[in-house]
C-alpha cells in the first residue's frame, strides 16, 4: 500500500524528508535533541517524524505547544511535553515548527489568536537564540508567517526550510521509482 498523507495520522514522505534533512546537516539523530514546536496533537508531520526518528534512536524529542494542541500521554513515547517554548526549544539542535491550521483557533477555547499564539509560542529571533548556536530550523510548509515562525527567522542562516523541499523532492521521485520498479518487475 502506499500512503502519501492520510489526515492527521501519517504522511510518510515527509517523515522521510525531514529525518534525511536532519541526518544531512548534523549526521547521526542518536545524540541530538529535537523540538516539534506546534499543533503536535493533529499533526501527520509530526507523527511521521516520529517514527522516523525513533527508528533511529533520536536523543530526544520535545513536544512543545499549548496544553490543548499536545497529544495524548500514550501517543509520542518516551517525548518530552513542554508548554513553554522558551524551555522547549532550550539548547535544541533542531527546532520543527509546524503550521497552525487557522481552524483550530475556532474550534477550541483556549487557543489564543494568532497574535497571541505568535507571541506565546511563535518561533522567534529571541528564542532561537536559546537553542544549540549551530541548530537548524524546519518547516513542512505552508508557512503562517507571524503565527508560528517569524520571517527573519524562516529566511535566516538556521533555517533548512528550502532544503527540505529540494529533499521531498527527491524522496518524493525514489519512492515513486520503488514502486514502478515493483510494478514493472511484478
Amino acid at each position: 500500500m502506499l500512503n502519501a498523507g492520510e489526515s492527521d495520522v501519517s504522511h510518510p514522505t515527509q517523515g522521510l524528508l525531514d529525518l534525511m534533512t536532519i541526518q544531512r546537516r548534523k549526521g547521526d539523530v542518536r545524540n541530538l535533541s529535537v523540538a516539534i514546536v506546534g499543533d503536535i496533537k493533529h499533526s501527520r508531520v509530526a507523527r511521521s517524524a516520529y517514527q522516523a526518528l525513533s527508528k533511529f534512536d533520536i536523543g530526544e524529542l520535545r513536544l512543545v505547544g499549548p496544553a490543548e494542541l499536545l497529544p495524548d500521554d500514550g501517543e509520542f513515547g518516551g517525548a518530552i511535553r513542554r508548554t513553554d517554548v522558551a524551555h522547549g526549544v532550550e539548547g535544541a539542535d533542531v527546532i520543527m515548527t509546524l503550521r497552525l491550521q487557522k481552524e483550530r483557533f475556532a474550534q477550541l477555547d483556549d487557543i489564543p489568536d494568532p497574535q497571541e499564539y505568535f507571541r506565546r509560542f511563535g518561533l522567534t529571533q529571541e528564542r532561537l537564540k536559546l537553542a544549540a548556536p549551530d541548530a537548524i530550523v524546519m518547516h513542512p510548509g505552508p508557512m503562517n508567517r507571524g503565527v508560528e515562525i517569524e520571517g527573519a527567522v524562516a529566511d535566516g542562516p538556521q533555517s533548512v526550510i528550502q532544503e527540505q523541499v529540494t529533499n521531498g523532492l527527491a524522496i518524493r521521485m525514489a519512492v515513486l521509482a520503488l514502486i514502478h520498479r515493483h510494478i514493472r518487475g511484478a
